[in-house]
């Protein structure tokens, strides 16, 4: 769920503002220009790859909804052994990979794959306390040249050059975001209908998936404006509706804790890849496109775990900002034709990674040396 939680922390906690005056690691300050070769070859090799199939599309949302949804019946209606965690693990990870298409959703062209935004909307969206006006005309800017790991980007903090304790306060707010959520769309959004300023400050710092604390979003226009306000007014009645049924006993209090755990760990996963996404070494400064592509990771085959903690395309994530028009289902080809093509020399293959687990050191090094 490209998709990254909500903004509801600020510079204070995360210990330093994205503008920390760290220098990158050598490999990467030594590169301030683009690689032209790897941006032609990138752009000419993969020409063919551009067009979603809307049968992979739909198929795989549905059954990643169809699987996520199963599990979570199971985990209601069993209540002993191990039978229920094991459906919750199911759960979160289809669930999960069902959120991710949000990602996708803020890259489709208008008209290519009709009726499948509503529709993730009203199966995964708003009853994941995610509905896709949270990440459109937020991921975007994250893409663009001039404003990606500025102070402009919603999706960028320099995590890299910050304390070593913001990396875990970084995932546990990850895990209590459904939380947030459900008072964001339960509280805040009828109440800012009342409260001109409260809705400013709402739409402002609290109506993104985005990790950056200075960002501040503009009010929607147009179509934008529309599918945000229908969007909302769902997951609003939505949120009410769980909580109502909680409170009045229509809903066992297992149940809801059950949803809040399992959105939880759908969150918390997110925030997890999140954190491998980027090297984050950028101290605020524009970049190159080679630059952000050297700033991003890509965990490409033949490991098999990253396509449960990076699906739907997430595992070439570099990758996914050098050419962000190709869809999740085409990326591995088009990593395949430039892995090959391009030389040992090339930056193309500076990206690679081979798992979770080095990420996180990775991190944790760069993180360690600021304490």
């Amino acid at each position: 769920m490209a998709p990254e939680t909500m903004n509801m922390f600020n510079a204070d906690i995360m210990g330093k503002s994205p503008t920390a005056a760290n220098a990158p690691s050598p490999a990467r300050a030594a590169l301030r220009g683009d690689d032209k070769e790897m941006l032609k070859a990138a752009a000419g090799m993969t020409r063919d790859l551009n067009a979603p199939d809307a049968k992979i599309f739909w198929t795989d949302m549905l059954g990643s909804v169809v699987v996520g949804y199963v599990a979570l019946a199971i985990c209601f209606t069993v209540v002993s052994g191990v039978t229920p965690y094991l459906a919750g693990i199911i759960a979160v990870l289809a669930l999960y990979r069902a959120g991710s298409f949000i990602h996708e959703i803020s890259h489709i062209k208008k008209g290519d794959l009709p009726y499948f935004k509503l529709a993730w909307n009203a199966l995964v969206g708003v009853p994941l306390l995610a509905p896709s006006f949270m990440y459109e005309g937020v991921h975007n800017q994250h893409h663009a040249k001039t404003k990606y790991g500025t102070l402009e980007d919603p999706e960028y903090l320099p995590l890299a050059l910050m304390k070593p304790w913001t990396l875990p306060v970084f995932l546990i707010v990850g895990a209590i975001a459904p939380v947030m959520m459900l008072g964001r769309f339960a509280i805040l959004a009828p109440l800012s209908l009342l409260f001109p300023p409260l809705r400013r400050e709402v739409v402002a710092k609290y109506s993104g998936l985005q990790i950056n604390p200075h960002f501040r979003r503009k009010p929607p226009e147009g179509e934008a404006a529309r599918q945000w306000h229908w969007q909302e007014a769902a997951a609003s009645v939505w949120s009410l509706s769980l909580i109502a049924a909680m409170a009045t006993g229509v809903l066992p209090i297992r149940t809801f804790l059950i949803i809040l755990g399992v959105l939880s760990g759908v969150m918390f996963l997110n925030q997890v890849r999140t954190l491998v996404a980027h090297f984050w070494e950028n101290d605020g400064e524009p970049m190159s496109v080679t630059e952000q592509y050297l700033d991003s990771v890509n965990v490409p085959p033949p490991g098999l775990l990253p396509e449960l903690w990076a699906p739907v395309g997430l595992r070439y994530h570099a990758l996914h900002h050098l050419l962000p028009g190709v869809p999740y289902h085409n990326l591995g080809k088009a990593h395949a034709r430039l892995a090959s093509e391009l030389g040992p020399d090339s930056a193309y293959h500076q990206t690679t990674r081979r798992g979770l687990i080095r990420l996180v050191g990775h991190l944790l090094s760069a993180s360690w040396k600021q304490r």
